[in-house]
């Protein structure tokens, strides 16, 4: 690799790099803010929040990398235009399927990147985010019961506690149990534990009363007790047993899954959707590459505009992603839609290489131009007679 090659790749490669940190870093604050409840409703610390948060991180990478690629190599190739470095190497020599060399090198960094995100990297942080949201949800009788606090577990069950002692020890306990519509349960108990064993998860009382209003009784019945077992399971048991969904799953156990699999002989369409998105990951960033690259790569003086081949860059690689989610979706339910989103990403790489090897300088047609410029011709003078006007 020449010394033009390697500022040309370093180059791409940092420009990648800093939007692909600053895309993922916005997008991950919006997703991150919708689980703020996480420290809010069940206690957690910023450590935990921040931990779980950002296990969706190489999901999200794997989706941008191949747009903060292209927006990299725009920016390069308008870098090297605007000092007029691109005619400077046509002018040595350089053909553009030439400099599109470093731009390669590049885009294969990066779809190896992707390939080891797609394959491992992103399941296995969604999987580790399902069984560490199961564990905060299992644990969510110790974290959640603070102290001042009326916490609602279920639709008509809130308890409150005074305050909560080093050992686990919880003081002043306030339970309302409404579930059953027949009758409203009140217990009131100076202190207690939460105890968990082979039976389920419980809360235990001691030193209280338990008042029970019945329907249909005008008087409610009080029950002093010195210890008492508040049943609290269907909170707690929520964490042991994780399913995997199709998203969790690494690439091999999509290749081969097992077929007694429950999710496999219930959705094998979307495994087969799944897999194919997977294979065709690590081609999107040569794709976007060779589309950027023939609609910009091409030298120009800096007297011509560069609007339209941008635009056209632009719309090419959006129209090429939303078709392949098209494609992805109706694989579900056609194998032959997995097939034609393999043609439309390799014919994108085949004419973008074509246009790259021909030196074809992608131009709108001349009565285009016309017609722009006419349009902004006219929005000038209309502009220029109001603020005259004004």
């Amino acid at each position: 690799m020449g010394s033009i090659d390697k500022y040309i790749f370093r180059t791409t490669l940092a420009s990648f790099a800093l939007v692909l940190v600053s895309l993922t870093g916005v997008i991950w604050i919006t997703q991150a803010l919708r689980g703020i409840d996480l420290m809010t409703s069940q206690g957690q610390t910023i450590l935990t929040f921040l931990g779980v948060t950002s296990l969706v991180i190489p999901a999200l990478v794997l989706i941008i990398s191949p747009i903060a690629l292209m927006i990299a190599i725009s920016h390069t190739l308008n870098k090297l235009a605007t000092d007029s470095e691109i005619i400077v190497m046509n002018a040595a020599g350089f053909s553009p399927f030439r400099l599109f060399r470093p731009f390669f090198y590049a885009t294969c960094v990066v779809a190896l990147l992707v390939a080891f995100i797609s394959a491992y990297l992103a399941p296995d942080g969604l999987r580790r985010l399902k069984q560490w949201d199961a564990e905060i949800t299992a644990d969510v009788l110790a974290n959640i019961l603070q102290p001042g606090r009326f916490a609602q577990l279920d639709q008509n069950l809130t308890i409150r506690i005074r305050e909560r002692q080093p050992g686990g020890l919880l003081v002043g306990i306030f339970i309302d149990d409404r579930r059953d519509p027949n009758e409203r349960v009140s217990i009131v108990a100076d202190h207690g534990t939460v105890v968990k064993n082979g039976d389920g998860s419980f809360l235990v009382l001691e030193e209280g009363n338990l008042e029970r209003f019945e329907v249909g009784k005008r008087d409610p019945a009080l029950v002093a007790f010195d210890r008492y077992a508040f049943d609290m399971s269907k909170f707690s048991n929520q964490g042991h047993d994780v399913t995997l969904g199709i998203r969790e799953r690494y690439l091999w156990e999509l290749l081969a899954p097992a077929e007694d699999d429950p999710i496999y002989k219930q959705i094998p369409g979307q495994f087969r959707a799944e897999l194919h998105d997977r294979f065709m990951a690590p081609i999107y960033p040569f794709a976007f590459a060779a589309l950027t690259f023939a609609f910009l790569g091409a030298p120009r003086t800096t007297r011509q505009s560069r609007n339209f081949s941008i635009g056209a860059s632009i719309f090419a690689v959006f129209g090429l992603r939303m078709a392949g989610f098209a494609c992805s979706v109706m694989t579900v339910t056609s194998p032959l839609a997995a097939l034609v989103q393999y043609l439309l990403l390799l014919a994108a790489v085949a004419i973008g290489l074509w246009t790259i090897i021909g030196g074809i300088v992608l131009e709108p047609p001349p009565a285009l131009l016309e017609a722009i410029n006419r349009s902004n011709a006219r929005l000038a003078r209309l502009f220029g007679r109001r603020t005259a006007t004004a």
